[in-house]
């Protein structure tokens, strides 16, 4: 019995064209390889672990002998019901949109001033301390603030009080912890995004700029009217990117720097899912939560991509 007509192309001349341009390409292949096999191993396998959070999950049991929640949203209710589910979704928000809002234009406008010095070496150091940061884990970077910013020895408190002003309780404050939380975060991430920018910009045609110049156009007219719509594509795929990890708001950074005193401005729901969920072995409220924020981080992503479609730019 034949093959039907619609299999036959992919068992003709168009599998073996395929297959040709594979193995004409085999390298390139080759190398990302490690990549496929990180993804699928950390990435996709675990999305199995998913079971727990419609389970009552027992260590002794494992994931399928565990039984069933009932009702099959019990844990997720269990997070909707905490007293303190207003708060932490606000302060998670909050925190994520700050860092979105305010962390976006910093990288781009590095990226421009460095892009327009004309002293090599001067362009380098710079982009070399601004991009040193990136290597520092939150550990060494809240060293730093408590040097920066302790209330009794910090040395801009140092200074405030010997200009016969009063010291400020920075870190433990629910008024400036926001800020610090925002500003560290813009500080470490400045560098390593102003290296992507950078990068596109060596893209855009010079003649561009050579035609402006011809124009009459300036350095401002030029970054306005080429570098930045130039750009403009890697802005929209970063902005996507980041908008899949908007519920994220950066666990590892508040974790270390946070103290009980700022809980109500601080306390997010990766935290709270550590301590309620992780330190009290309640793993089916933590994969209930984590698949929670995957899919508020899915609808987003999607959102914005169609969104970014009638600019002209998205990631499919």
């Amino acid at each position: 019995m034949g093959k039907p007509a619609s299999l036959r192309p992919l068992f003709g001349s168009r599998a073996r064209s395929l297959w040709k341009r594979i193995w004409e390409f085999k390298a390139l292949y080759v190398m990302i390889l490690p990549g496929v096999l990180y993804y699928i191993v950390y990435r996709y396998l675990p999305m199995y672990g998913t079971l727990i959070a419609f389970k009552d999950y027992s260590f002794t049991k494992g994931i399928v002998s565990s039984p069933w929640a009932n009702p099959w949203y019990k844990h997720f209710q269990t997070f909707y019901d905490s007293p303190y589910f207003t708060q932490l979704l606000t302060n998670t928000f909050l925190i994520s949109f700050y860092k979105l809002a305010f962390g976006i234009f910093p990288p781009i406008l590095l990226a421009l001033l460095l892009n327009e010095a004309r002293i090599v070496w001067f362009k380098n150091l710079i982009q070399t301390l601004t991009y040193m940061p990136y290597f520092l884990s939150w550990v060494i970077i809240y060293g730093i603030l408590i040097a920066f910013l302790s209330e009794s020895s910090g040395i801009v408190n140092r200074l405030i009080v010997e200009s016969g002003g009063e010291a400020i309780s920075f870190l433990t404050s629910t008024s400036w912890f926001r800020s610090i939380l925002v500003g560290s975060d813009i500080w470490q991430q400045i560098g390593y995004g102003a290296i992507i920018y950078l990068a596109a910009m060596t893209a855009i045609d010079p003649t561009l700029y050579e035609a402006a110049k011809v124009d009459g156009a300036g350095r401002l007219r030029m970054i306005w009217h080429i570098t930045l719509p130039g750009i403009r594509n890697v802005i929209i795929l970063l902005l996507i990117l980041r908008l899949g990890h908007f519920l994220d708001a950066g666990f590892e950074q508040i974790y270390i720097m946070y103290n009980i005193q700022v809980y109500p401005v601080a306390d997010i729901i990766d935290t709270w899912v550590f301590r309620t969920g992780l330190q009290q072995l309640n793993f089916s409220l933590g994969a209930a939560v984590g698949l929670f924020k995957s899919i508020v981080g899915l609808v987003l992503v999607l959102g914005a991509n169609k969104l970014a479609k009638r600019w002209g730019g998205s990631i499919w």
